[in-house]
């Protein structure tokens, strides 16, 4: 069982299928701990991932878990799809099923993606008043100009959200080629502010999601497993090619 945020003494009733105050004499007595200490206040918060026992015997002891992996283009951000093979189809992990994706690519973009068990983690990069910036290389077939830059820092009016886009940093490292750093992730945004130039975009390439930067030794198709709470040292040596 996996609690979000509740009351300790309900958790304990509801898992140990007791009346609520039944509950109070356990506590009393410090017969429930919560990460290994007693606690006496029924009324204590504990999340999804406090190990919570009772009596010696454990109710939930369930760890965090976070993954940067380097998704190829051909491959869907989704949990299943019956024609691609998908983000979770590359991670061998027996927690594997309880990965959601904090942020999600399109079938031909490639790069950083992130995945994750925890709720509160994924909101904090993905909840669009934390604009949290995101940062991708791109190509294009014709050559791009500083009128790009001025209309991209500018936003662009899009018809179906009714809405202006927010204003994006545009850099050009090419005749053709551009880093674009964004704070939102308005549907296929980047394709589309390129195409108010008539101007196809050939290949996008994400490289870093706030302080998360693609880690460069990650092939197309590998992973990496993040620190306990989801910092950025403590990188595990865990990785997963992609089938050729």
């Amino acid at each position: 069982m996996h609690s979000k945020h509740s009351r300790l003494d309900r958790f304990i009733a509801k898992s140990c299928q007791i009346p609520l105050k039944s509950v109070k004499p356990l506590l009393a007595r410090g017969a429930i701990t919560v990460n290994g200490v007693p606690v006496n206040d029924g009324q204590w918060r504990v999340c999804e991932f406090d190990r919570i026992e009772c009596q010696g015997t454990m109710l939930q002891h369930r760890s965090p878990l976070y993954l940067m992996m380097h998704k190829p283009v051909g491959v869907v951000c989704a949990t299943r799809d019956k024609q691609h093979t998908t983000v979770l189809d590359l991670i061998d992990h027996p927690a594997k099923d309880e990965l959601h994706i904090v942020g999600r690519l399109d079938l031909n973009t490639s790069g950083l993606v992130l995945l994750t068990n925890d709720g509160r983690w994924s909101r904090r990069l993905t909840a669009p008043e934390s604009k949290v910036p995101k940062r991708y290389q791109v190509r294009v077939k014709e050559s791009l100009d500083d009128r790009y830059v001025q209309a991209f820092a500018e936003g662009m009016y899009f018809e179906t959200e009714g809405c202006m886009t927010a204003p994006v940093e545009l850099t050009l490292t090419s005749a053709t080629t551009a880093e674009l750093v964004l704070t939102e992730g308005k549907y296929h945004q980047i394709k589309r502010m390129f195409g108010r130039f008539r101007n196809r975009v050939l290949a996008l390439h994400r490289s870093a999601v706030g302080p998360y930067e693609l880690d460069a030794t990650l092939a197309p198709g590998q992973y990496r497993v993040l620190g306990e709470s989801g910092e950025l040292g403590a990188l595990s040596k865990e990785k997963k090619r992609i089938n050729p």
